[in-house]
């Protein structure tokens, strides 16, 4: 059985930095990032704990795919993105977490 996976978008409360992550578990990961569970992250580091964007696929094989597509972007291209789907840049961790 193939297991799927989910591309997320993190950012500060400032909204100046992003990260671009792969998870084939997205609520378990987004706890970690919360947590802080590896605090010498990139996450960790820049206080990354809203999550913006995600995007789910039947396999984590696409999810990786997305992912080096999405990295290879422009900040600007990422932030179309983001706001097409999520257009006031709300968190949506409470949600997963809420699965």
């Amino acid at each position: 059985m193939e297991r799927g996976g989910s591309v997320y978008i993190l950012t500060n409360k400032n909204k100046t930095t992003l990260y671009v992550g792969v998870t084939s578990d997205l609520s378990s990961r987004i706890r970690q990032h919360l947590n802080k569970e590896f605090p010498h992250s990139f996450s960790a580091r820049y206080n990354l704990t809203h999550l913006i964007y995600m995007e789910h696929f039947s396999s984590i094989e696409e999810a990786i795919e997305r992912e080096k597509k999405i990295k290879s972007k422009t900040r600007v291209n990422k932030e179309k993105l983001i706001t097409k789907h999520n257009p006031n840049w709300n968190d949506l961790a409470n949600d997963v977490l809420n699965w």
